[in-house]
């Protein structure tokens, strides 16, 4: 098994910034904008998960799970001499976060969840949201009655989810162009259809990340459509050393609908204290 990993330095040694990307079907090209300019002060380390990209696919479906991903990005890290890193996670990237946060919280200086959950979304967190009705159709309709088959299928959902993953019309085109360089899979998407993939979310999460006395940030989009803006607040209520950062005018793609004010919240969030410069 072998994971690909995009280095913006040949060794990882300035505050490493690991970064687990979503889908998970995905591979970690949509988010290298706007993170890699923050590699003037950190060294970025972007894997692509088992089974997505170019890391190792045919896998048994049993080879797919978040504990098998966390367990890689451990290996990882041993394989690049990273000690600690600063670790964001995007989606269901931040769900595999919290689980690294948790199985080895002496790895992990600071953890960014974006665009993610810590709380579970309730059933009816939607209801009454007519915009989001109408731009979650689209692609709904792929997943549920779509021809095309393995990655193309992965693929066609992506296209159809633009409006309901990126709020402002003005960002699409390149949200679209990000889209196009994505080396679809779909590995994932077989035990997810089976019903045989265990669930991310970390159990008793936000009791478990309070007791790490870890700095967090919820990072979301107002309009996010996938995980409720809410619920990111109310997580940050219960986890003493979390902040949660709502971006107005964003959705599920918050770097990509706004990408300055994103990479500011991140990169504000990231800087290390007096005290921590000190011990450094």
């Amino acid at each position: 098994m072998e994971l690909f990993v995009a280095l913006t330095a040949e060794k990882p040694v300035r505050r490493p910034l690991l970064v687990i990307h979503g889908g998970p079907d995905w591979d970690h090209s949509y988010l290298r904008e706007p993170l890699v300019r923050l590699a003037d002060r950190h060294d970025l380390i972007f894997p692509d998960l088992r089974g997505c990209g170019r890391s190792t696919r045919g896998l048994a479906d049993d080879q797919y799970s978040p504990a098998a991903a966390t367990a890689d990005l451990l290996r990882l890290l041993d394989a690049l001499g990273v000690g600690r890193a600063d670790v964001l996670g995007f989606s269901y990237g931040g769900m595999i976060a919290q689980r690294l946060a948790l199985a080895a919280p002496g790895r992990v200086r600071r953890l960014v969840i974006a665009s993610s959950g810590v709380l579970p979304v309730p059933a009816d967190a939607f209801d009454g949201w007519r915009e989001r009705d109408r731009r979650v159709a689209a692609e709904a309709a792929v997943w549920s009655g779509g021809s095309e088959a393995g990655p193309e299928l992965t693929r066609a959902a992506a296209f159809a989810g633009v409006e309901a993953n990126v709020w402002r019309a003005e960002s699409r085109d390149d949200y679209r162009d990000r889209l196009a360089r994505i080396r679809f899979s779909a590995e994932w998407l077989r035990p997810w259809r089976a019903g045989t993939l265990p669930a991310a979310r970390p159990q008793d999460a936000p009791a478990r990340l309070a007791a790490l006395d870890m700095p967090i940030l919820l990072l979301n989009g107002r309009q996010d459509m996938t995980f409720p803006a809410g619920l990111a607040a109310r997580a940050a209520e219960l986890i003493p050393r979390a902040q949660a950062v709502l971006l107005e005018e964003a959705g599920h793609m918050a770097h990509v609908d706004s990408p300055g004010p994103w990479l500011e919240a991140v990169a504000g969030f990231l800087r290390p204290s007096h005290d921590e410069e000190g011990r450094a």
